[in-house]
């Protein structure tokens, strides 16, 4: 099975490695009633958010673009719209853009059901009930890598972070493009010092020089005050960590915010560093698994593709080992190599693309999602 895994095939050629209902509110006032649907489905998922009301330009692109990308994901099966009614960002609209990518979809408006909260309730549960049954008649076939999307992400950095446990995501990645699949490199942000070793990795001149301009005229402090207390001294430090975790593939192109791959390979994809928000694009990229490396510490995933969590501080796997999936640590304290440490991870994301639920999945941290409001 260490070339392939079973997965979930969606008719537009995709691959889940989890089968979910995705209940999502088109506007922060149906909020409560998407919780109350989503509670009553076994295997559906809310996806809440503060906009949708009076959003236009940027903001509005942004928030609707996010939310059909996730809904699009090869995780989700099927989607339902539930909106107020009298929002910028209709319930109608979204749902028509999570169609293209060919999954039942369903939408409706609170104030078009009598009954108010409780009838919109009822009415939600029942149109996710079948899902949910249509969901479940689906069966796990066997697939290759190149239906794999790993999405690269870091938080609560340290000076470990960039010689334990990003470089040993960095071969995980290589891997997963050298068997055909696509990885993700976001944090624009944390390129910063580090984009002229980004750029002669390009598969072309073009991209190589998009890279280069994305930095003209501009400088980051890419470090949180959490990341200095941890020892990364300067933002060129902080980039070289960041970007070993995409290893030494050739990068394919950039994508913007929202965006997704244009094909195989590694891609870097721009949004503004934050966490919540990065793991958020990366899931609306279309990344089915996603690997976060920390070294201080984080506990939250995402609800829409499964997080595993690689640390290289062993006071932080000693601490939070109830968070931790991967101790890279031992890289430090017992000579391990990093080869072998993300042979350890690879492992572990064969058996997440097989089922096996990771931490933050199995401690329920599947509710929090971030939008760029630009």
């Amino acid at each position: 099975m260490d070339e392939g895994f079973l997965g979930y095939p969606r008719s537009n050629g995709s691959v889940g490695i989890r089968n979910k209902i995705m209940v999502v509110s088109s506007v922060v006032c149906a909020n409560t009633v998407v919780r109350r649907v989503a509670e009553k489905i076994d295997n559906a998922i809310a996806i809440t958010h503060p906009y949708g009301c009076g959003q236009w330009a940027i903001s509005y692109s942004n928030t609707f673009n996010i939310l059909a990308g996730l809904a699009s994901n090869p995780n989700v099966y099927g989607a339902l719209v539930i909106g107020l009614g009298c929002e910028t960002l209709f319930s109608n609209r979204l749902a028509d853009k999570i169609k293209e990518s060919n999954k039942p979809v369903d939408s409706f408006n609170i104030q078009d059901v009598k009954g108010g909260t409780i009838g919109a309730i009822e009415k939600g549960v029942s149109i996710c009930k079948k899902f949910d049954k249509e969901a479940t008649e689906i069966k796990r076939e066997f697939f290759d890598f190149s239906h794999i999307t790993l999405g690269l992400e870091c938080g609560g950095s340290d000076s470990t972070s960039g010689i334990a446990a990003n470089p040993s995501l960095g071969i995980v990645s290589d891997k997963v493009v050298n068997l055909g699949g696509t990885s993700i490199l976001p944090e624009m942000a944390e390129w910063a010092g580090a984009e002229h070793l980004l750029s002669k990795r390009a598969i072309n001149e073009e991209v190589a020089k998009e890279i280069i301009s994305l930095f003209k005229g501009r400088k980051f402090e890419n470090r949180s005050p959490g990341n200095v207390e941890g020892g990364l001294s300067t933002p060129e430090e902080k980039s070289l960590g960041n970007i070993a975790k995409g290893g030494k593939a050739t990068i394919q192109g950039v994508i913007q915010y929202a965006e997704k791959p244009k094909g195989k390979g590694l891609w870097l994809l721009v949004e503004p560093g934050l966490d919540v928000v990065s793991m958020t694009a990366l899931a609306a990229a279309g990344a089915n698994i996603i690997v976060f490396t920390t070294g201080r510490g984080t506990p939250f995933g995402s609800p829409i593709a499964p997080v595993i969590k690689i640390c290289g501080n062993p006071k932080t796997c000693d601490y939070m080992a109830n968070n931790i999936d991967i101790d890279a640590s031992q890289i430090i304290t017992n000579g391990k190599s990093i080869e072998e440490v993300s042979d350890s991870l690879w492992k572990k994301l064969v058996d997440v693309c097989n089922g096996e639920k990771t931490i933050t999945e199995k401690l329920g941290f599947e509710e929090d999602i971030g939008i760029w409001r630009a």
